[in-house]
């Protein structure tokens, strides 16, 4: 006799626990499957670290970063600890950039979100610790701030326990409908409704259902530098910062230890999940330490590399949308920027399963042109 539930989530990184949690909270009857164990190194929800803020390059996500600090709060008061670490966040756009400047202080101000353009000067009067190119200009918004990544995602598994959902990992599935699961062991779960959030394995899954979406994979790297003087580098001292250009970097003040945490953003190459390698890429590390040196003289040297997976969609929106013909299949994909709006990513996913009146916006939809027109050209920076 198979089990039944009624709703099964696939995938236990942060989406798939935000959305485990957001259902059993609601009194549904909630299974969760994670093919690795809880809390792996093989996705994109590990680490320390990720950035909260309400800048972003069109006014609906800025929308969408209001309700990720109401979420996150909410999620705070569950888990009866503040989970969000408010530092401010810098945008640094140098002269001619890649990502237009514009697009971000149009869609702050039609939503009315408050910030600062700051000279060179200014932004190295009020942080010392950085040196700028002549002509950069900085976007400074307040509320920026950090989140835990694989605290704040054990958080919600946590709370998903509480209300009942059952969390199993090493569960690898191998199929779904809108009303069942197929796991490798050949067993059956049924179901009133399955919320897929398998990341780099999505498709695995979609395909033979005839919705293989156009996905890639990237083996990013992030490197955590020890400053001399880390009290400098402290949470109070320092905002939170992203390199607005083509590459792209973004980096964090000390968080819970010594160091100061930076990456680059979609700088990794292509790979296979299940074929991916572990160790550091030095051309990466060469590359990212070479702006970090120029940009905050003072972060020290390289002490540890980590890598992580971004599953990419074509134009780097999210996919929060019920599968065609499978209207009880629901999928959630973050695209490579997805941590920040983990809680409210439980929650509209957790809403289209429960109303089924409830509509998807056109941008995180499956049929929108990105996905569905093979000559899309892909652009990820924002």
């Amino acid at each position: 006799m198979s089990e039944r539930y009624d709703a099964v989530v696939v995938g236990l990184g942060a989406l798939g626990s935000a959305a485990a949690w957001q259902l059993a909270r609601r009194g549904l009857s909630v299974l969760g499957l994670e093919q690795f164990e809880l809390g792996h190194a093989r996705g994109a929800s590990h680490d320390t670290s990720r950035i909260l803020r309400h800048s972003y390059h069109t006014a609906e996500y800025v929308r969408l970063t209001q309700e990720a600090y109401a979420d996150w709060a909410d999620l705070s008061a569950a888990a009866g600890r503040d989970l969000v670490t408010v530092v401010g966040g810098l945008d640094l756009f140098p002269t001619d950039p890649a990502i237009p400047m514009i697009d971000y202080t149009d869609a702050l101000t039609e939503v009315g979100v408050p910030f600062e353009l700051l000279s060179v000067e200014e932004i190295e009067a009020r942080w010392p610790q950085f040196r700028l190119p002549e002509g950069t200009v900085g976007l400074f918004q307040e509320r920026g701030a950090i989140v835990p990544a694989g605290p704040g995602t054990a958080a919600m598994q946590e709370l998903a326990g509480r209300h009942g959902a059952v969390l199993r990992d090493r569960a690898s599935v191998t199929a779904v409908t809108g009303t069942s699961v197929t796991l490798a062991d050949g067993s059956t779960v049924e179901c009133g409704a399955v919320v897929l959030c398998a990341d780099a394995w999505t498709n695995r899954l979609l395909a033979p259902l005839g919705h293989e979406l156009p996905l890639t994979v990237t083996l990013e790297q992030a490197t955590y530098f020890a400053p001399e003087r880390p009290e400098e580098f402290a949470p109070d001292r320092m905002p939170l910062w992203i390199w607005m250009d083509e590459p792209s970097f973004y980096g964090f003040p000390c968080y819970g230890e010594p160091t100061i945490k930076a990456a680059q953003d979609c700088g990794g190459p292509a790979v296979d999940p299940d074929a991916r390698g572990t160790e550091p890429d030095e051309a990466m590390l060469d590359l990212l330490a070479g702006h970090v040196a120029r940009t905050l003289p003072g972060s020290g040297r390289p002490v540890r590399s980590l890598r992580c997976q971004y599953t990419l969609t074509p134009d780097r929106d999210f996919v929060i949308d019920r599968v065609p013909g499978h209207p009880s299949l629901v999928v959630g994909l973050g695209a490579g920027h997805g941590f920040k709006f983990a809680p409210t990513f439980g929650r509209l996913l957790a809403e289209l399963v429960v109303d089924p009146g409830k509509a998807a916006s056109p941008t995180f939809a499956l049929d929108r042109p990105a996905l569905t027109d093979p000559t899309y050209a892909a652009h990820w920076l924002v």
